[in-house]
């Protein structure tokens, strides 16, 4: 009998194996701000571990896309990445074919701050898009700040409300169909990803999108703050400020006629930097 036991150990190593298949890759995101150099050293190293380590950064969501591009590519040079490009593509290129070359010995990406739509509008359902999580999946980087945090998610935010409001006075409310969202790329497909969270108070968003969508965590990164999410969807907090989770999953939602959101039962947690967080099982990693 002692002679089986090798056997099975490799049969059920190989069934493991079989049975997971999920990305290989790492989510850097980044709430917003300052970025302090400690944490994007890290960055540049997990990219600097695939490919030929090569970063691509793309900054349409800018609105000065060649003067972030070029920041951008000084920044990770200083923090010793070999190889770093800055493409601002337009919609036609990201629908070219040709457009996958782009990522050949690429070790990681980074979509630059400003407005998530911009961005998306280029890429959203591109040879291009479905290229980025092809190599995600076999262990590329994907990072962002700000809007390059927002179109980590599946379901994204744009920023934008339904209802009517004056400057200063958006968010207001904790209200169902209110909160406009449209398809970001999809590395994040359990949660939706928030970002200056804590800085520009955005809790009722989030919240609000929650509680409509319970079966997705909201994630709020504050500035200068990031989660780093490995392969095994366990994810690490880095920086200086918060990170919020809202977990809705086994609460009580109820929306009235009116649209007024009623939540009772939803987890809270606020996490600082080390902390770690599992998605799949939704608890914090002790």
């Amino acid at each position: 009998m002692k002679k089986a036991y090798p056997l099975a150990l490799f049969l059920l190593v190989g069934l493991v194996s079989s049975v997971y298949c999920g990305p290989k890759g790492y989510l850097f995101i980044i709430g917003g701000g300052d970025r302090p150099e400690s944490m994007m050293r890290r960055f540049v190293d997990l990219a600097g571990g695939f490919g030929r380590g090569k970063i691509i950064v793309f900054p349409m969501a800018s609105s000065e896309p060649v003067e972030t591009g070029t920041r951008l590519v000084a920044e990770f040079k200083g923090l010793g990445a070999p190889l770093v490009e800055s493409h601002i593509l337009t919609r036609a290129q990201a629908l070219a074919e040709e457009s996958v070359g782009l990522l050949d010995d690429c070790g990681g990406v980074f979509f630059s701050g400003g407005d998530q739509s911009l961005q998306m509008d280029v890429l959203r359902d591109t040879p291009l898009h479905r290229a980025l999580l092809e190599l995600y999946d076999k262990g590329g980087v994907m990072a962002g700040t700000s809007a390059g945090a927002a179109v980590m998610s599946e379901v994204m935010i744009t920023g934008e409300e339904r209802r009517k409001v004056e400057e200063g006075h958006e968010f207001e409310t904790l209200q169902a169909d209110n909160v406009v969202t449209v398809k970001g790329l999809g590395f994040v497909t359990t949660a939706i990803i928030d970002q200056h969270f804590v800085t520009r108070k955005r809790h009722n968003r989030l919240i609000s999108l929650v509680a409509e969508n319970p079966r997705l965590l909201g994630i709020g990164i504050d500035e200068e703050t990031a989660i780093i999410v490995g392969p095994d969807e366990k994810f690490e907090v880095v920086g200086n400020r918060n990170v919020i989770i809202y977990d809705g999953s086994h609460a009580s939602t109820a929306i009235t006629p009116e649209k007024a959101i009623r939540f009772r039962g939803m987890i809270m947690h606020v996490l600082l930097a080390g902390d770690r967080f599992d998605l799949k099982k939704r608890k914090l990693v002790r």
